[in-house]
């Protein structure tokens, strides 16, 4: 049965927005997720939310046990993933307030567990990755922000750093230089053990500044940030509820092109 994990979460788990919903606790081999999941249907789709840092966003970005994350959702049985994230824009036509679907990442973590396959006396395991996202899923997500008018892009390259601090301004311009459209924290290594879970999965990135690349803009803070996703929230809610359904009427399958 298909069933949508959503992670981010913040603002989706409102009880308004959900039917039959509660809170439970998964545990996996790899430890507790970063929060309690909360099940529940949205338009009759089965969804289960889970708080990337917390319910209260207390888990700084390294800090954020992925595997346990990602295991969890399958263990209740997720097949799709819809991951929000906020982003830094690295390119003018990507504005403060746009969504981006990207279908492209760049790795500059060091420091985290970055898969399921670490025994390799059992089996070798290297996953393709040519396409790290789900094709299907971000074009539902393109389509839909048009129906609902929010600017959107369609494709787009992320770039994920370690954190907590954000980018000087020469890694900034490196950023750029190397093909990233958009940079933050917390896409890799999420999309990779998603694949190695055979899970559909797509973000959500919403732009809520330049970075520090741009001269004429103030430079990325946390405030900032802050102040331009709670901007966003009623248009992830928007993209999440009409999407949602979209994917459990398509049930695609694993896209790798």
């Amino acid at each position: 049965m298909l069933k949508i994990g959503i992670i981010g979460g913040t603002g989706l788990d409102d009880p308004k927005l959900l039917r039959d919903y509660e809170n439970i606790e998964v545990n996996t081999e790899y430890g507790l997720p970063s929060s309690l999941i909360t099940t529940g249907t949205i338009k009759r789709v089965p969804v289960a939310i889970l708080a990337r840092h917390g319910k209260s966003h207390t888990i700084w970005p390294t800090g954020v046990n992925f595997r346990a994350n990602i295991m969890a959702l399958k263990k209740l049985g997720c097949t799709h993933i819809l991951a929000t994230t906020a982003c830094g824009s690295l390119r003018n036509r990507i504005k403060p307030g746009d969504f981006v679907f990207p279908d492209q990442f760049i790795d500059f973590t060091r420091k985290r567990d970055l898969t399921f396959f670490e025994d390799f006396s059992k089996e070798i395991k290297h996953i393709p990755m040519a396409v790290p996202f789900c094709t299907v899923l971000r074009k539902l997500l393109h389509i839909t922000s048009k129906k609902l008018k929010i600017h959107s892009h369609a494709t787009g390259t992320v770039v994920t750093i370690e954190g907590p601090r954000f980018s000087s301004r020469a890694e900034s311009e490196r950023f750029r230089l190397i093909g990233g459209d958009i940079i933050n924290m917390s896409t890799v290594p999420e999309v990779v053990l998603a694949r190695e879970a055979q899970i559909h999965y797509a973000v959500i990135a919403m732009s809520t500044d330049y970075d520090c690349w741009k001269d004429d803009e103030e430079p990325v803070s946390w405030s900032v940030i802050v102040k331009r996703m709670k901007q966003n929230a009623s248009n992830v809610k928007k993209l999440m509820v009409e999407t949602v359904p979209l994917i459990y009427k398509l049930n695609c399958n694993l896209c790798t092109s």
